[in-house]
């Protein structure tokens, strides 16, 4: 097995697969996959394994390692922002459209999803209101890489998203992202807000990097590490 799954609490898993993270919520009527994974090819099946109730699915975006297991659905929740870079991995099924203040009840345990574009254009958080959790996707790290090259980033979304998070950060007590360190402290946000904007009046140094074939700039903030065009 190349994957690990730890169980958060009585109702809420984690599964840890080659580097990111998916979650699998249970309420008192069913439960909800939050992506399918990279390399596993089987999310379904392991939340069949953790929970009696029917599973579904939502990804945070499309980015191909929050994707992998999407084919044994057919059909998912996704912000409709990300359906061109979705179709571009040749994977099947029919999104059903979330957007900005759409609520996912799984019985009694309600889901809130948070439009963060700026990553990708329809990255989405997902706020768990009972228990206060902020599930972040890729936009919030600490002591991961945040990939901010390419056509379909943009930092100036990405700082907007930021800033609405501020607004909201009395209702959630940690966040629990894609990658690196889970939980952090909602203060990632503000350092987050900080180091975008520090990194656009160029009052940090980069470095030049070859990142999957594409020449970027990194930029150590301390905490995380940003990754954006030249």
């Amino acid at each position: 097995m190349d994957y690990e799954i730890i169980q958060i609490n009585e109702n809420t898993w984690r599964i840890e697969d080659s580097g990111v993270r998916f979650f699998l919520l249970a309420g008192e009527k069913q439960a909800l996959l939050i992506d399918s994974g990279m390399m596993v090819h089987n999310a379904k099946e392991i939340a069949g394994s953790l929970t009696d109730l029917p599973v579904s699915l939502l990804n945070t975006h499309a980015d191909r390692d929050h994707i992998g297991s999407n084919e044994e659905f057919e059909k998912f929740y996704m912000h409709p922002d990300e359906e061109a870079v979705y179709r571009r991995s040749q994977k099947p099924g029919v999104i059903i459209p979330v957007k900005e203040g759409d609520v996912i009840d799984l019985g009694e345990r309600i889901l809130e999803i948070i439009a963060l574009p700026g990553h990708t254009p329809g990255s989405i958080a997902i706020l768990d209101k009972q228990n206060r959790v902020l599930i972040s996707g890729d936009p919030i790290q600490r002591h991961g890489r945040i990939f901010m090259f390419g056509s379909h980033r943009n930092m100036q979304d990405y700082i907007a998203s930021l800033e609405k998070l501020e607004e909201r950060i009395a209702e959630f007590d940690e966040i629990w992202p894609s990658h690196a360190d889970i939980p952090i402290d909602t203060d990632t946000i503000r350092l987050l807000h900080d180091g975008a904007l520090d990194i656009l009046a160029q009052k940090v140094q980069g470095q030049l990097q070859e990142v999957h074939g594409n020449k970027i700039m990194a930029y150590d903030l301390g905490f995380c590490t940003m990754l954006c065009d030249q």
